[in-house]
């Protein structure tokens, strides 16, 4: 399961938010593939914000469970794609930030 959160810092909104928009279902489906999950298990938000000058325009926050094969390597891949997308699709800076979450603790109802 991915829960991603796209901060869009507030003076970059209006101009960034319709690439993102367009982004979701091609994020989505890398996720889908690159995470071996079906589509139900993805979750995404995404908020404007305020934030400082020197900051990405974008940030990104991604919680996944953690599987062996979800290594520290393939998660870095994983948030270089993400941060790639993004930026093409933008023309912003952006940062990445993935966390894996613990599964004895975590509960999801939907």
């Amino acid at each position: 399961m991915p829960n991603m959160k796209i901060y869009i810092d507030a003076d970059r909104y209006a101009a960034a938010v319709g690439a993102v928009r367009n982004l979701l279902l091609p994020l989505r489906g890398m996720l889908c593939h690159e995470l071996n999950v079906d589509v139900t298990a993805c979750q995404f938000a995404v908020l404007e914000v305020l934030g400082l000058e020197d900051q990405p325009q974008i940030n990104v926050e991604i919680l996944i469970l953690p599987r062996p094969e979800r290594t520290r390597e393939r998660i870095i891949e994983l948030c270089t794609l993400i941060r790639t997308m993004l930026a093409d699709a933008t023309g912003l800076h952006v940062a990445v930030r993935s966390s894996m979450l613990d599964p004895q603790t975590y509960v999801a109802l939907k």
